[in-house]
């Protein structure tokens, strides 16, 4: 395929169907205000997917910037809104005579600034919960939604409204939350406890369609838009003091640097733009010769191969807290940049550099004034970081989200090899092998009892009785980390285990929902607790503990293959398309010195900032664990029955 023909022809296309918007709708937008949340975005996102324009803005803004919104929409948020150093709000949007619509945090806001109280909850939601919908009341956020039987919603809140602001109602109730959704229609006002935005309320589109009518919004947004704007602002970001940069790009062969590398090929020509994949050592099996193949196919001529695992597996030597291990990647990164740079006597003051940033990846990082750090992303460390502010780093897929890149890659002409790929981070396996020093630590330890104790007061009543009385319940002695009302956690996972059958292999309960309903009890209910697992597989006789171990070239094998147990056996049988993405993990657990445990961990999801455990077919997923159980260094497999939230989709 020529990729330069290809973009040449859709980029005329592209730039006649932005030509032909009107002006006027243009200037129309509805204004999220960012408090913090991990789903702002995902708000802005959902109106564009609908069709609307939609920007974010901080909640401390003047009313001056809100001169062309239509409506304004109060995203969640970290904090709690009567303690000190929650995010500023500009009480005069208020005022403005505009719809307002207020979601989690964004609830509080609005309820409190009419006069409403907000306070801890007796009972916090993370989760589903159901919505029942007051009949008796008209609200048009429900209009051609069925209001007779109860609504499934996502919940994520640890406060609740006590007493609702001046003029509003309450219009649907969850068995925790009296005030799940309110309404002063004299104001045009809304809020909402849950989280419409996300997949999880499957009303949730319904409920943002309403809201933009009710704005007055007009259909104005689309991937034309989108593509000619990422387009224009590469050709924009890659001019310096009046000089065209060149740009570099690392390629680690996943969706999102792949789309990137094709956007700023399309803008700028395949001679201003090199990629250079890195074999970090950290890559699946064959991973790199199979980029390496796919690129070349699709006519990309601009890439070059190095293999630097040694100076990676170097850089990580010892390593066992998880954000230092990800720093130390991501500086790594800088480091082959500049030899690489010298190598191919190029000079760094002419070229950029570029990554695959996606948003989700800026807000986990605390990438926003008002939200908290998830995890330490390999594209914020503070070399990175240095180059941003020097305005040296060209991001084009940061304001998008997982299937909006997707949607791009396919228009840009990338093939489903290419596009729909599961996601494979740059930092790769590094960051799914758990190490230990082969202790915890006192603190540590104090936790792991803590959790202990609550997985053993925990008694469930799903099951059958015949699965109940085998059931075996205890804690992993590692912490993984996890997200929880925005705020991140580094808790211990609990394991659920149903009695032995036989060569180490133990029961799986056939109803998938029936784990999932474990999973949440157990998660919601704990303090210690934010992950949990079946136990699938245990060497017999194997003393299980947890052992000293780090990111070695050994364990990074031994993971490569099982992870490709489980992948080709994914493609084999028509499932790899179904699942967002399967992550295998390393655990330094065992019975022995030269063996490891491993967890499976397939996840569904549509925007990445929610998931479910993906329910594989379990004759599929048995057949996996039996390979697995073949390899002499396995002790254990595990299976990750944990939705995000409570977990994140790894465990580092």
């Amino acid at each position: 395929m020529n990729s330069g023909k290809s973009f040449a022809a859709a980029d005329a296309k592209n730039g006649a169907a932005s030509a032909t918007q009107s002006h006027e709708n243009a200037r129309q937008k509805i204004v999220v205000l960012d408090f913090g949340s991990q789903y702002a975005h995902l708000i802005a996102k959902r109106f564009r997917a609908l069709g609307y324009y939609s920007e974010i803005a901080m909640p401390s803004a003047n009313v001056s910037e809100f001169e062309n919104a239509k409506g304004i929409v109060l995203s969640g948020g970290p904090a709690s809104i009567y303690e000190k150093g929650a995010p500023q709000f500009n009480a005069e949007i208020l005022e403005l005579e505009i719809p307002i619509l207020g979601l989690c945090y964004g609830h509080y806001v609005l309820q409190k600034g009419y006069g409403g109280k907000i306070q801890k909850a007796d009972t916090g939601e993370f989760g589903f919960a159901m919505l029942k919908i007051d009949s008796e009341k008209k609200c048009p956020l429900f209009e051609g939604i069925e209001s007779t039987c109860e609504q499934q919603v996502w919940m994520s809140h640890q406060d609740e409204v006590a007493e609702m602001g001046a003029g509003f109602e309450a219009v649907g109730a969850t068995k925790d939350c009296r005030f799940a959704a309110t309404q002063n229609l004299s104001r045009t006002r809304f809020s909402l406890q849950f989280h419409c935005e996300v997949k999880d309320t499957p009303c949730g589109n319904q409920i943002l369609e309403n809201f933009a009518r009710l704005c007055g919004m007009q259909k104005n947004w689309n991937q034309d838009a989108v593509l000619e704007t990422i387009l224009q602002n590469i050709r924009r970001d890659s001019c310096k003091d009046g000089a065209e940069k060149n740009v570099l790009l690392f390629l680690s062969g996943g969706v999102d640097s792949t789309v990137a590398f094709a956007l700023l090929n399309r803008a700028l020509g395949q001679k201003r733009v090199l990629g250079l994949h890195i074999d970090n050592g950290f890559m699946r099996k064959n991973e790199s010769a199979k980029v390496e193949r796919a690129y070349k196919e699709f006519g990309f001529e601009n890439f070059i191969c190095k293999d630097a695992s040694l100076s990676f597996l170097d850089a990580v030597s010892g390593i066992t807290d998880p954000q230092k291990k990800r720093v130390a990647v991501g500086e790594n990164f800088i480091r082959v940049r500049d030899d690489f740079f010298a190598e191919q006597n190029l000079a760094p003051e002419e070229w950029m550099l570029a990554q695959g940033t996606l948003y989700p990846d800026i807000i986990e990082s605390g990438g926003t004034k008002n939200s908290h750090t998830i995890k330490t992303h390999h594209n914020r460390v503070q070399g990175i970081q240095a180059l941003i502010e020097k305005g040296m780093v060209i991001e084009p897929l940061k304001d998008l989200y997982k299937d909006e890149v997707r949607a791009i890659g396919k228009k840009l002409g990338l093939s489903d090899s290419l596009v729909m790929r599961h996601p494979f981070p740059g930092p790769g396996l590094s960051i799914n092998v758990l190490c230990s020093q082969g202790a915890l630590s006192e603190s540590e330890r104090e936790e792991f009892e803590k959790a202990s104790e609550e997985i053993s007061a925990i008694r469930f009543t799903q099951f059958c009785e015949h699965c109940t009385q085998r059931m075996e319940k205890y804690i992993l002695p590692v912490r993984s980390v996890g997200v929880q009302g925005d705020f991140r956690t580094y808790r211990f996972p609990a394991v659920i285990s149903f009695g032995d059958e036989g060569g180490g292999f133990f029961h799986l309960p056939k109803l998938w929902e029936k784990l999932d309903s474990a999973s949440v009890q157990i998660t919601n209910s704990s303090r210690y607790i934010n992950r949990c697992v079946i136990r699938l597989y245990q060497k017999e006789g194997a003393r299980m503990e947890l052992r000293r171990g780090f990111c070695t070239k050994e364990r990074l094998d031994w993971l490569r293959e099982v992870d490709d147990i489980v992948l080709s056996a994914l493609h084999e049988s028509g499932e790899y398309a179904k699942i967002f993405q399967h992550l295998t993990i390393a655990l330094p657990y065992s019975g022995g010195e030269g063996c490891a445990s491993f967890v499976l961990r397939p996840v569904v999801s549509e925007d990445v900032m929610t998931a479910r455990f993906a329910e594989l077919p379990q004759d599929l997923l048995k057949s996996i664990v039996r390979k697995i159980a073949a390899l002499d260094f396995c002790d254990a497999v595990f299976f990750d029955l944990t939705n995000k939230p409570p977990a994140t989709f790894g465990w580092e």
